[in-house]
Protein backbone atom coordinates (compact mmCIF):
# COMPACT_ATOMS: atom_id res chain seq x y z
CA UNK A 1 0.00 0.00 0.00
CA UNK A 2 2.97 1.85 0.52
CA UNK A 3 4.74 1.84 -2.90
CA UNK A 4 1.46 2.39 -4.45
CA UNK A 5 1.08 6.13 -2.37
CA UNK A 6 4.99 6.78 -3.11
CA UNK A 7 4.80 5.98 -6.79
CA UNK A 8 2.49 8.62 -7.45
CA UNK A 9 4.42 11.42 -5.37
CA UNK A 10 7.59 10.30 -7.12
CA UNK A 11 5.94 11.47 -10.28
CA UNK A 12 4.83 14.23 -9.36
CA UNK A 13 7.55 15.47 -8.44
CA UNK A 14 9.34 14.53 -11.41
CA UNK A 15 6.78 16.66 -13.31
CA UNK A 16 7.63 19.92 -11.50
CA UNK A 17 10.57 19.76 -11.59
CA UNK A 18 10.81 19.52 -15.30
CA UNK A 19 8.12 22.64 -15.40
CA UNK A 20 10.28 24.27 -12.76
CA UNK A 21 13.08 23.85 -15.58
CA UNK A 22 11.44 24.97 -18.51
CA UNK A 23 10.04 28.16 -16.42
CA UNK A 24 13.85 28.64 -16.03
CA UNK A 25 14.98 28.47 -19.36
CA UNK A 26 12.14 30.88 -20.79
CA UNK A 27 13.23 33.68 -17.98
CA UNK A 28 16.62 33.27 -19.50
CA UNK A 29 15.52 34.17 -23.04
CA UNK A 30 15.36 37.41 -24.92
CA UNK A 31 11.94 39.17 -24.39
CA UNK A 32 10.01 41.97 -26.74
CA UNK A 33 10.62 45.07 -25.46
CA UNK A 34 8.07 47.67 -26.74
CA UNK A 35 9.96 51.18 -28.47
CA UNK A 36 6.71 53.02 -29.02
CA UNK A 37 4.31 53.82 -26.54
CA UNK A 38 1.38 54.66 -28.99
CA UNK A 39 0.27 57.70 -27.49
CA UNK A 40 3.60 60.07 -27.84
CA UNK A 41 6.64 60.41 -29.55
CA UNK A 42 8.75 59.92 -26.52
CA UNK A 43 12.06 58.80 -28.25
CA UNK A 44 11.50 59.45 -31.68
CA UNK A 45 13.48 62.27 -33.90
CA UNK A 46 12.82 63.37 -36.82
CA UNK A 47 15.20 64.54 -39.11
CA UNK A 48 14.67 66.56 -42.56
CA UNK A 49 11.84 67.59 -44.33
CA UNK A 50 11.94 71.27 -42.44
CA UNK A 51 8.03 71.99 -41.83
CA UNK A 52 6.92 70.48 -44.29
CA UNK A 53 7.14 66.61 -43.23
CA UNK A 54 4.72 65.61 -40.74
CA UNK A 55 5.41 62.96 -38.14
CA UNK A 56 2.44 62.45 -35.34
CA UNK A 57 0.88 59.78 -33.26
CA UNK A 58 -2.48 58.96 -34.13
CA UNK A 59 -5.08 56.11 -33.64
CA UNK A 60 -2.27 54.74 -31.75
CA UNK A 61 0.27 54.35 -34.95
CA UNK A 62 2.67 56.70 -36.01
CA UNK A 63 2.13 58.75 -38.97
CA UNK A 64 4.03 60.47 -42.02
CA UNK A 65 3.44 62.29 -44.89
CA UNK A 66 4.62 65.23 -46.44
CA UNK A 67 7.83 66.36 -47.58
CA UNK A 68 10.85 63.67 -47.94
CA UNK A 69 12.39 63.12 -43.91
CA UNK A 70 12.83 60.30 -41.57
CA UNK A 71 11.90 59.56 -38.60
CA UNK A 72 14.70 58.05 -35.98
CA UNK A 73 14.68 56.16 -32.12
CA UNK A 74 16.64 57.84 -30.42
CA UNK A 75 17.26 55.94 -26.86
CA UNK A 76 19.43 53.15 -28.31
CA UNK A 77 21.57 51.61 -31.13
CA UNK A 78 21.42 47.86 -31.25
CA UNK A 79 23.72 45.28 -33.28
CA UNK A 80 21.75 41.68 -33.17
CA UNK A 81 17.96 41.55 -32.33
CA UNK A 82 14.46 40.23 -34.11
CA UNK A 83 12.53 43.75 -34.73
CA UNK A 84 9.02 43.54 -35.87
CA UNK A 85 5.81 45.81 -36.41
CA UNK A 86 2.75 46.40 -38.15
CA UNK A 87 2.93 49.12 -41.29
CA UNK A 88 -0.05 50.74 -43.14
CA UNK A 89 1.21 52.43 -46.53
CA UNK A 90 -1.34 54.39 -49.17
CA UNK A 91 -1.73 53.93 -52.40
CA UNK A 92 1.21 54.74 -54.65
CA UNK A 93 3.10 55.77 -51.32
CA UNK A 94 6.51 54.66 -50.36
CA UNK A 95 8.56 54.53 -47.25
CA UNK A 96 11.16 52.19 -45.54
CA UNK A 97 11.66 50.67 -42.33
CA UNK A 98 15.57 51.29 -41.68
CA UNK A 99 18.00 49.53 -39.39
CA UNK A 100 21.37 50.03 -38.13
CA UNK A 101 21.44 53.13 -39.27
CA UNK A 102 23.37 56.48 -37.97
CA UNK A 103 21.82 58.88 -35.72
CA UNK A 104 20.11 61.85 -37.54
CA UNK A 105 19.93 59.79 -40.58
CA UNK A 106 19.80 59.81 -44.46
CA UNK A 107 18.12 57.38 -46.85
CA UNK A 108 21.48 55.79 -47.42
CA UNK A 109 22.73 55.59 -43.95
CA UNK A 110 21.67 51.86 -42.60
CA UNK A 111 19.79 49.08 -43.90
CA UNK A 112 16.52 49.42 -45.51
CA UNK A 113 13.23 47.03 -45.60
CA UNK A 114 11.52 48.37 -48.70
CA UNK A 115 7.43 49.20 -47.44
CA UNK A 116 5.66 50.15 -51.01
CA UNK A 117 2.69 48.30 -52.40
CA UNK A 118 2.13 50.55 -55.54
CA UNK A 119 4.41 53.04 -55.99
CA UNK A 120 6.10 53.65 -59.32
CA UNK A 121 9.31 52.28 -58.15
CA UNK A 122 9.21 48.41 -58.94
CA UNK A 123 11.03 47.29 -55.78
CA UNK A 124 8.26 45.99 -53.40
CA UNK A 125 7.43 45.35 -49.89
CA UNK A 126 9.56 42.48 -48.29
CA UNK A 127 13.09 43.92 -50.24
CA UNK A 128 16.47 44.72 -48.45
CA UNK A 129 16.38 48.06 -50.69
CA UNK A 130 19.85 47.56 -53.23
CA UNK A 131 20.54 44.14 -52.12
CA UNK A 132 17.98 41.76 -52.41
CA UNK A 133 14.70 43.07 -54.74
CA UNK A 134 11.14 41.62 -54.44
CA UNK A 135 9.01 42.47 -57.08
CA UNK A 136 5.89 40.95 -56.31
CA UNK A 137 3.16 42.96 -54.56
CA UNK A 138 2.79 41.37 -51.40
CA UNK A 139 0.93 43.78 -48.93
CA UNK A 140 -2.21 46.11 -50.52
CA UNK A 141 -2.36 49.40 -50.04
CA UNK A 142 -3.94 50.92 -46.97
CA UNK A 143 -3.89 47.26 -45.46
CA UNK A 144 -1.45 46.79 -42.47
CA UNK A 145 0.70 43.67 -42.52
CA UNK A 146 3.40 42.20 -40.13
CA UNK A 147 6.78 43.34 -40.67
CA UNK A 148 9.70 41.20 -39.16
CA UNK A 149 13.36 41.63 -39.62
CA UNK A 150 15.97 39.03 -37.85
CA UNK A 151 19.76 40.48 -37.93
CA UNK A 152 22.94 38.78 -36.46
CA UNK A 153 26.61 39.02 -37.04
CA UNK A 154 27.96 35.54 -38.24
CA UNK A 155 30.42 33.51 -39.65
CA UNK A 156 29.23 31.30 -42.54
CA UNK A 157 32.23 28.78 -44.28
CA UNK A 158 34.67 30.85 -43.08
CA UNK A 159 33.78 34.34 -43.81
CA UNK A 160 32.53 37.07 -41.37
CA UNK A 161 28.45 38.62 -42.62
CA UNK A 162 25.83 40.09 -41.36
CA UNK A 163 22.65 37.62 -41.61
CA UNK A 164 19.30 39.20 -42.41
CA UNK A 165 16.17 37.74 -42.37
CA UNK A 166 13.03 39.06 -43.88
CA UNK A 167 9.69 37.88 -43.17
CA UNK A 168 5.96 39.85 -43.95
CA UNK A 169 2.39 38.26 -42.68
CA UNK A 170 4.51 35.35 -41.05
CA UNK A 171 6.30 34.35 -44.55
CA UNK A 172 9.54 33.79 -44.23
CA UNK A 173 10.83 35.16 -48.00
CA UNK A 174 14.77 34.70 -47.69
CA UNK A 175 17.63 35.24 -45.40
CA UNK A 176 20.34 37.30 -46.73
CA UNK A 177 24.19 37.19 -46.01
CA UNK A 178 26.09 40.64 -46.42
CA UNK A 179 29.37 39.71 -46.64
CA UNK A 180 30.51 42.98 -46.99
CA UNK A 181 29.21 43.84 -43.76
CA UNK A 182 28.14 47.05 -44.83
CA UNK A 183 26.88 48.57 -41.53
CA UNK A 184 27.88 47.63 -38.06
CA UNK A 185 25.52 48.77 -35.49
CA UNK A 186 23.37 51.64 -35.25
CA UNK A 187 19.40 52.76 -34.76
CA UNK A 188 16.04 52.32 -36.00
CA UNK A 189 14.39 54.69 -38.52
CA UNK A 190 11.86 55.21 -40.94
CA UNK A 191 11.22 57.09 -44.34
CA UNK A 192 8.91 59.19 -45.53
CA UNK A 193 9.69 58.74 -48.89
CA UNK A 194 7.55 61.89 -50.97
CA UNK A 195 4.63 64.13 -50.86
CA UNK A 196 2.59 61.82 -52.34
CA UNK A 197 3.05 58.75 -49.68
CA UNK A 198 1.36 58.51 -46.36
CA UNK A 199 2.36 55.62 -43.92
CA UNK A 200 1.63 54.58 -40.12
CA UNK A 201 3.33 51.91 -37.99
CA UNK A 202 2.54 50.62 -34.57
CA UNK A 203 3.19 47.81 -31.98
CA UNK A 204 7.01 48.70 -32.56
CA UNK A 205 8.97 46.06 -30.66
CA UNK A 206 12.78 44.98 -30.52
CA UNK A 207 13.70 41.53 -29.28
CA UNK A 208 18.09 41.69 -28.25
CA UNK A 209 19.92 38.77 -29.20
CA UNK A 210 23.24 37.44 -28.40
CA UNK A 211 26.04 37.64 -31.05
CA UNK A 212 26.09 34.11 -33.77
CA UNK A 213 28.29 31.57 -32.33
Amino acid sequence: MMTRVLRPLWMISAVLAVVCAAQAARADEPAWVSIFDGKSLDGWEKQGGGDNSKWEVADGALNGSGQASMIWYTKKSYKNFRYRCEVKINDKGNSGLYFRTKAKPGFVDGYEAQIDSTHSDPIRTGSLYGMCHVYKQLTKPDEWFKYEIQVQDAVWRGRKCVKIKITVNGDELYEYFDFANTFKEGYFAFQQHDPGSKVAIKNIEVMELPDSK
